[in-house]
């Protein structure tokens, strides 16, 4: 690690979407802490580039280091990337590379909790883990516990992977943060507007209003279940999110992006379903008279009645009136899951 009796000056390039925003969170807590580790003065620059794919399936680190030549001096580079990472079975959350100053950070083993803070500790272990003489103190300051810092098999980089299952599952669930499900949900107006107008058949005919009073709660609930798993099912195939290894080196990986799509899927579509509910309950409670339905029934109207008939309209208008409907453009598909977006960084790598 070079030093300068000035100041320090590091470049954080991160992916677009929620790296960059992270990123811009903790960038003056960033500068900060590595005023302290270093002992001098340090500006920290903050970029967004996609980062790109080589046809190895390695992360591009040339594209990032000719960045730097845009800039007076740059003494490290931090990139911070949505691309999941492995290395030898195990999720790689950080790799140094010693000899050329550039760090390499993988936002989505890093869970959902708290990302911005363990952001911060990881991108400040990796510049310790640059400098040839940390002590023991500064160690302990930096010492990340829910992952390890190994040399490589050549002993030329560090490596900060975390435990096999722990950092599995984290990965998964930092992956579906990355695809930013909340974000998605609107993109599935067009099926929303179809299932409400089926659903709100359901309204309007009273024989709805007895399937559903007749109904036990488990299998209302059976029912709802089903009719998320057939539309996150048509979803999927629909379009074709299902991603396959080309190679058997790449299984592991892809079972992730796999995980992390479906899960992805069954957040959007339990958000356009509660909604669907919310919608017809609301609408049910306008329109229908408790009295007659009351007559109806042949029973005193409760307000469990009301919410037995959103429930089983929602299904029933989720799986007649979605299916017909999809996402609103090619370009929310492309930018759905992990995979989608891994080829459009070869694409525009090549």
């Amino acid at each position: 690690m070079r030093p300068r009796s000035d100041q320090w000056s590091v470049l954080v390039v991160a992916d677009p979407g929620l790296p960059s925003r992270r990123v811009d969170r903790i960038r003056e807590r960033l500068e900060a802490q590595l005023e302290r580790l270093l002992g001098a003065p340090v500006g920290v620059h903050a970029r967004t580039e996609l980062i790109r794919i080589d046809p190895d399936d390695t992360l591009d680190v040339s594209d990032v280091k000719q960045l730097s030549t845009e800039y007076e001096h740059v003494d490290v580079i931090l990139m911070v990337t949505e691309i999941p990472r492995h290395r030898h079975g195990r999720p790689l959350v950080a790799e140094v590379l010693v000899s050329d100053d550039v760090a390499i950070v993988s936002l989505p083993t890093l869970g959902a909790g708290a990302t911005g803070s363990r952001l911060l500790r990881t991108l400040v272990s990796c510049v310790r883990q640059m400098r040839s003489d940390p002590g023991a103190q500064d160690h302990a300051r930096h010492r990340i516990g829910w992952a390890q810092w190994r040399g490589s098999p050549d002993n030329s980089n560090r490596l900060l992977q975390a435990h096999r299952l722990a950092g599995g599952a984290r990965t998964v669930i930092g992956m579906v943060l990355s695809n930013d499900p909340w974000r998605i949900v609107p993109k599935l107006s067009s099926a929303l507007a179809a299932a409400a107008a089926a659903g709100a058949f359901g309204v309007f005919y009273n024989s709805i209003w007895q399937m559903s009073a007749a109904l036990s709660p488990f299998r209302l609930a059976v029912i709802s279940l089903l009719a998320i798993c057939v539309i996150v099912a048509w979803l999927l195939i629909g379009n074709r999110l299902w991603d396959r290894p080309s190679h058997a080196s790449v299984t592991e990986v892809i079972l992730l992006y796999n995980l992390s799509t479906v899960l992805t899927l069954v957040l959007c579509v339990l958000a356009l379903y509660a909604s669907l509910v919310v919608i017809i309950l609301l609408s049910a409670l306008i329109v229908i008279d408790p009295d007659f339905m009351g007559q109806v029934l042949g029973s005193k109207a409760r307000f469990s009645n009301y919410v037995d008939i959103a429930v089983l309209s929602a299904s029933l208008g989720t799986v007649a009136g979605a299916l017909g409907s999809s996402f609103d453009s090619d370009v929310d598909i492309r930018r759905l899951t992990h995979g989608q977006r891994e080829r459009q960084r070869m694409n525009s790598a090549e």
